[in-house]
């Protein structure tokens, strides 16, 4: 497997990946391609921090970050996500790469912290914590439980309060 970044002649592929990733029966348009699209188009993915996995020369997983606020604060927090990986790829280890190689790109690029939603029970394992415990607040209260932060080597615990995503995520 190849991790590598990704580059324009991807977008096709990585709409695929997003879309059979989180497909589900009678959802005709997948919110986290929409959203990796939006991200695109508002200049708003981190190239760094936007990463392929490939395997026999097609891709087969995909994860971005973009830039996130915390409070006024606007370069200490990334906001990771969609990650996604081809059904017949998931628990192979692909997103487990795509996660490891986003983390150390992330602390190399200077970030404080990384923030995502998801399954707490998956992202454990990668060092993330419930993000209140870092006094990180995300933009919905009801996403709390869900609601997750990673400090990477530039935290500093004045790296903490209302957290908000790029604009692509609120269009959803």
């Amino acid at each position: 497997m190849l991790i590598r970044q990704a580059v324009p002649a991807d977008e096709t592929a990585i709409r695929a990946v997003h879309t059979a990733a989180f497909a589900q029966p009678g959802l005709t348009t997948v919110p986290e391609a929409v959203l990796v699209d939006g991200l695109r188009a508002d200049g708003d993915l981190i190239s760094a921090l936007s990463l392929v996995a490939e395997q026999g020369g097609h891709i087969v997983g995909h994860v971005c970050s973009s830039p996130g606020k915390l409070d006024e604060d606007r370069s200490s927090a990334a906001g990771l996500g969609p990650l996604s990986v081809l059904p017949e790829f998931q628990r192979s280890g692909v997103g487990s790469a795509l996660m490891h190689t986003t983390l150390e790109a992330a602390d190399a690029l200077g970030f404080a912290v990384v923030v995502l939603l998801g399954d707490p029970g998956y992202y454990r394992r990668f060092g993330f914590v419930p993000a209140e415990q870092l006094g990180i607040t995300p933009p919905v209260p009801e996403w709390a439980q869900h609601f997750q932060a990673r400090t990477l080597t530039a935290h500093k615990p004045e790296n903490r309060g209302a957290f908000r995503y790029a604009p692509a995520f609120e269009r959803l």
